[in-house]
C-alpha cells in the first residue's frame, strides 16, 4: 500500500512532467498541503523526492521551483513512467527505443562472450518461456519473462554500465503493455528472434546475438510506431 507521500508524488510528479506545472512555477509546501490535503511533513517529503529527481529545485530565498525538462533525471524510474503516461509519450518512446537500439545489441554480443554457465542456461530457459507465453497470448506472463530476459542479457554482458540500465528497459517494457503498444499476441518473428539471441548467447556466437538483438529493437520500434499511430492509448 503506498504511503501518503508516495500518493502525493504519483499526482504531483505527472503535473510537472506533463507541463501542467510549467518550468519556473512555484511549488511551496503550503500549496502542496492544501492541494493534496496532507501534513507539512508529508508535503516536505514529497518535495524532497522531486528535488532528488531534479524535477524541482529548493532554495532558501526563492523557494521550490519547477525545473525545465533538460534538468530532470531522465533515467529515474518514476520520471520515465510519468513521461510514458504523459502527452509526449510517442516522443519519449522513440527516444527510449533509440537508447535500447544503442545498448542492447552490443550488450547481447558481450553476453555471448562473458556469460557464465548459469546465465547461458537461464537465457535459453527464458527464450523458451517467452515463446510459450507469447504463443498462448498470455501478455502478463510474457511481460515478466521479457523483463527477466532483457535484464539478464544486460547483466551477463559483464559491463556494469549496461547492467545499470536494466531498470530503464524494464520501464519501457511495462509501459508498452500498460499503454497497449503490444499486439494481442507477440509476432512469431519476434519470438523467433528472442530464441536466436538466447541460442547465440548460449553458443558464444557474439555477432549472431548482436544482429538478432538489433532486429528485435527495430521490430519493437516499428510495432510501437504502428500501434501508437493508430491512437492506441490507455
Amino acid at each position: 500500500m503506498p504511503t501518503l507521500h508516495e500518493e502525493v508524488l504519483a499526482k504531483l510528479g505527472p503535473l510537472i512532467v506533463s507541463g501542467a506545472l510549467e518550468p519556473g512555477a512555484k511549488v511551496n509546501l503550503e500549496w502542496v498541503q492544501q492541494e493534496f490535503g496532507v501534513s507539512r511533513t508529508v508535503a516536505r517529503e514529497a518535495v524532497q523526492v522531486l528535488a532528488s529527481m531534479r524535477l524541482v529545485a529548493s532554495r532558501r530565498r526563492t523557494g521550490v521551483t519547477v525545473l525545465p525538462a533538460d534538468e530532470w533525471d531522465s533515467y529515474d524510474r518514476a520520471v520515465i513512467r510519468w513521461r510514458l503516461g504523459g502527452p509526449d509519450r510517442d516522443v519519449h518512446l522513440h527516444q527510449l527505443s533509440e537508447l535500447r537500439t544503442a545498448i542492447e545489441p552490443p550488450a547481447a554480443a558481450l553476453a555471448a562472450r562473458h556469460a557464465d554457465v548459469r546465465q547461458r542456461g537461464r537465457i535459453t530457459e527464458l527464450g523458451a518461456a517467452l515463446e510459450t507465453a507469447g504463443a498462448a497470448g498470455d501478455l502478463a506472463a510474457f511481460l515478466e519473462h521479457d523483463i527477466a530476459y532483457h535484464r539478464l542479457l544486460l547483466e551477463a554482458s559483464g559491463n556494469v554500465m549496461f547492467a545499470g540500465l536494466a531498470h530503464v528497459v524494464e520501464e519501457v517494457l511495462r509501459g508498452r503493455t500498460l499503454h497497449r503498444l503490444m499486439p494481442p499476441r507477440p509476432k512469431p518473428e519476434a519470438l523467433r528472434l528472442h530464441l536466436v539471441v538466447a541460442e547465440a548467447v548460449a553458443g558464444r556466437e557474439s555477432e549472431v546475438a548482436r544482429a538478432a538483438m538489433t532486429a528485435i529493437c527495430v521490430e519493437v520500434a516499428d510495432e510501437m510506431g504502428r500501434l501508437g499511430g493508430n491512437g492506441a492509448r490507455s
